[in-house]
């Protein structure tokens, strides 16, 4: 299957949106900044192709040219600046990208009230002017669907996880190297079921909260 090769002179725009990340190329100009705000869930990677940046992270400074790159966690409040006399051009990514996707906060220290949609009302948009938008209700049921498929894949996982344990200890008490490399294989099994349930319960509710919640 052919895959889209991006280039960050003409695609200033979301490259991927995933329940696993959202990246995109940037830009900003001379003096412009974005709102201070944090990710709940997301740890974000801000990668300075062109220009220079200056990042407010938790408090700490750092001014980024070309090639150099920094790291937000999850909850850890930044905010970026362009500095200098020329266009800034950065790659981000945020992983896992899951509704809300930023955290606004009161000047109180208190977190605002969560939005969704945000990051990605382009590309939904777009979506629905090609076609009617999926009904709320049809997209509420999708999503208690997958919620349910989580949970039964969750407690399958649970209990592989319990069974495996029990057999990698008999394992390694038996010096059996061949046994203790199969029930970690087992373990992995039910993790990749659970793991992928929850990557579908993800896509539902990142279908559901920006029709609905706030924006």
């Amino acid at each position: 299957m052919a895959f889209r090769v991006f280039d960050s002179r003409t695609d200033i725009q979301n490259l991927i949106v995933h329940p696993d990340i959202r990246a995109r190329f940037l830009q900003m100009e001379p003096g412009e900044e974005n709102v201070p705000h944090s990710h709940d869930l997301g740890a974000e990677i801000f990668l300075i192709l062109e220009g220079q940046a200056e990042f407010v992270i938790e408090g700490h400074t750092e001014i980024l040219g070309p090639g150099q790159l920094c790291f937000a966690d999850r909850d850890e409040i930044h905010v970026v600046r362009c500095v200098g006399d020329s266009t800034m051009t950065m790659y981000l990514s945020v992983t896992p990208h899951i509704d809300p996707t930023h955290t606004m906060w009161e000047e109180s220290g208190v977190k605002a009230p969560p939005r969704y949609g945000g990051s990605t009302s382009a590309e939904r948009a777009a979506m629905d002017a090609e076609s009617p938008p999926t009904p709320i209700a049809d997209l509420a049921a999708a999503h208690a669907a997958a919620a349910d498929e989580a949970s039964q894949a969750a407690r399958a996982a649970a209990e592989a996880q319990r069974a495996g344990v029990t057999a990698l200890e008999q394992a390694l008490a038996d010096g059996d190297q061949p046994a203790a490399e199969a029930a970690v294989d087992d373990m992995w099994a039910a993790l990749y079921d659970s793991f992928s349930a929850n990557r579908e319960l993800a896509a539902a509710w990142n279908a559901l909260a920006p029709r609905v919640g706030r924006q």
